[in-house]
């Protein structure tokens, strides 16, 4: 479907009034969590269902399958809440020590860092006296100048993400999206009979799950949502069958 270019324009205007661009300027970017939520979900399906597929695959007990996917949801899903809290720490303790690096930088060799910034700008395609005027305006002001340097040297957002809300949006996604691969067998366990084949039904609910997780990153990316979903699907199938071989290779095993 075609859109509209005036209505796109009236779009846009409507949202950046100089108030509402002084407020979003003002407040500063939105510090997101779907890559947190992203990689939990996915990672928490793609492995709970890889031990569905590895039991099944070597034909062991359902209790056993129970018995190990909520030992991979708790265990697996902490260490990756866990992992993603202390690489979201250290990241934000590398933004710290970058900047005050840059503060001392400043503070002992100003002509130096004047002139990172003339360059930094002239590439950019600045020059002559407007070039002067910008590097003395941000030169002036130290946190601006910090700023920059941290944008524009290190490559670094200048806001720091929440590592305690990244590690529990991991860990939540993991266990819930984690848990879809065993509620047939959980439903047999409670209720013995009500599903006939739980490994169907667990790898139909897996495949839902995955094309869930594609939609709604759809919605926050460039990209169509059945193609998220086909991509999210794939991804996951292709864990789940590696799983499943190996299952059935190492049946053997077991029964010795």
């Amino acid at each position: 479907m075609k859109t509209d270019p005036a209505q796109v324009r009236e779009l846009y205007r409507a949202s950046h009034s100089p108030d509402q661009i002084a407020e979003r300027l003002e407040s500063g970017p939105e510090s997101f969590y779907l890559k947190d939520f992203i990689y939990g979900a996915v990672d928490g399906a793609v492995t709970t269902f890889a031990v569905v597929a590895g039991v099944a695959g070597a034909q062991l007990s359902a209790g056993i399958i129970i018995i190990l996917g909520f030992a991979n949801l708790l265990a697996d899903g902490f260490s990756m809440a866990i992992s993603n809290f202390l690489g979201t720490r250290s990241e934000n303790q590398l933004r710290q020590k970058a900047r005050n690096q840059e503060f001392h930088e400043i503070r002992h060799w100003p002509k130096g860092e004047r002139e990172e910034v003339r360059q930094i700008y002239s590439k950019k395609g600045f020059e002559g006296e407007l070039l002067e005027q910008i590097v003395e305006v941000i030169t002036s002001d130290k946190q601006r100048w910090v700023d920059t340097m941290l944008q524009e040297e290190h490559g670094l957002a200048l806001r720091d993400h929440n590592a305690v809300r990244a590690g529990v949006a991991t860990f939540a996604a993991f266990n819930l999206v984690g848990l879809i691969p065993l509620l047939p067998y959980l439903g047999n366990w409670l209720v013995p009979g009500l599903v006939s084949d739980a490994f169907a039904w667990s790898s139909v609910l897996t495949c839902i799950a995955f094309f869930w997780i594609g939609a709604i990153k759809s919605r926050f990316v460039n990209q169509k949502w059945h193609v998220s979903s086909l991509e999210t699907v794939l991804i996951g199938s292709l864990a789940a069958g590696l799983a499943y071989g190996v299952g059935i290779l190492l049946k053997g095993f077991v029964e010795v």
